[in-house]
């Protein structure tokens, strides 16, 4: 297990992070994951076994259970708190109000005092807002944010699913008013879904912004499970009943076979080969890993271990390249000459 600093801070994070969906199954979130107290105590410490230090959940994950199973395990596992960074995140619906949603400083400082009873702790590393709040101002939601930070009860902050024009109008405010900044991305990025990389890893790299992926499989599609040409998935599969993150299906067989292709020459699983091409992208933080079983979570924790060869990689990335779009092709084309050239 490597490790990676988050954003511009001096935070060590493992390039793997376990994911906290799959826990507790309350609600709309059974279709995910329901793994009880003992099975994501299980989970956890096979995890920091394995060299993970870093636990991602939301106070939305199973109404709240999830943050619950997540303090509970810690608490039990015993593992002294300066070694373990813990995330959780901010947006979702937890209650009928109608303030209790959304990105305001109201439900922002709520949420948190929330989510650290859950957790049973006293205070997180990372606190993320989990979406766009069209209905609160950027500017309210940084300088909350920068309260909950001096505040003690979040040493850092952070962002998921926004766009990456609100997110560099979010640092440019922090850093105009010496507020905190976002430090990390979490946002959706696979080898079958690559559209980060049109504008919000670029501006990431830009501006120092740790990125971490979720749902690197691309919710099982990349597990090595299933058939591109299927209408569902296997039984059992999350997929199967949840299809969910969207992914061109179009492209799928392409990036499919040559995953196969990559894992058949190294002797790995699908999943471990879809990992470790995460690992070889120079703007991944940590990537954060969902499993339902241990051997699932074995099996994902060993992508650290593949080492894939340029060869390899190359394949992987032109199955799985996105396609051309504007402004993006204008810059190839107007930049196919390299400057410092003389013309002719």
């Amino acid at each position: 297990m490597r490790y990676n600093l988050l954003g511009r801070t001096g935070l060590y994070v493992s390039e793997l992070c376990l994911g906290a969906m799959t826990f507790g199954g309350k609600g709309f979130w059974e279709v995910v994951g329901k793994l009880g107290a003992k099975e994501v105590e299980t989970l956890i410490g096979t995890s920091f076994d394995g060299g993970v230090n870093f636990v991602d959940t939301a106070d939305v994950y199973s109404e709240g259970e999830s943050e619950k199973l997540v303090g509970g395990a810690l608490k039990a596992l015993g593992r002294p708190r300066d070694q373990v960074v813990v995330a959780t995140k901010v947006r979702g619906r937890v209650g009928p109000g109608v303030n209790q949603v959304g990105l305001s400083r109201g439900h922002i400082l709520d949420a948190i005092d929330a989510s650290l009873r859950r957790l049973g702790l006293d205070h997180v590393d990372l606190y993320q807002i989990h979406g766009f709040d069209p209905s609160t101002p950027i500017e309210e939601t940084v300088r909350a944010l920068d309260d909950v930070v001096r505040s003690g009860k979040a040493r850092y902050v952070g962002f998921s699913n926004i766009s990456a024009w609100l997110a560099m109008k979010a640092i440019g405010y922090a850093d105009a008013h010496d507020l905190a900044r976002f430090q990390s991305a979490q946002v959706y990025y696979s080898i079958a879904g690559r559209d980060i990389e049109r504008e919000i890893a670029p501006m990431a790299q830009s501006e120092g912004v740790a990125i971490l992926p979720w749902s690197p499989l691309a919710g099982g599609l990349l597990s090595g499970k299933f058939d591109p040409e299927a209408k569902s998935g296997p039984e059992g599969a999350r997929r199967s009943s949840f299809d969910f993150p969207p992914v061109d299906r179009a492209r799928l067989p392409r990036v499919l076979a040559a995953l196969r292709k990559v894992a058949e020459a190294t002797g790995v699983s699908v999943a471990r080969v879809a990992l470790a091409w995460h690992l070889t992208r120079p703007f991944v933080t940590s990537v954060i890993i969902g499993a339902k079983s241990r051997d699932q979570l074995v099996d994902n924790l060993a992508a650290t271990e593949v080492r894939l060869s340029p060869e390899h990689v190359k394949l992987l990335d032109e199955a799985s390249a996105l396609p051309p779009e504007y402004p993006g092709w204008m810059f190839e084309f107007q930049n196919r000459e390299p400057r410092g050239v003389q013309a002719k």
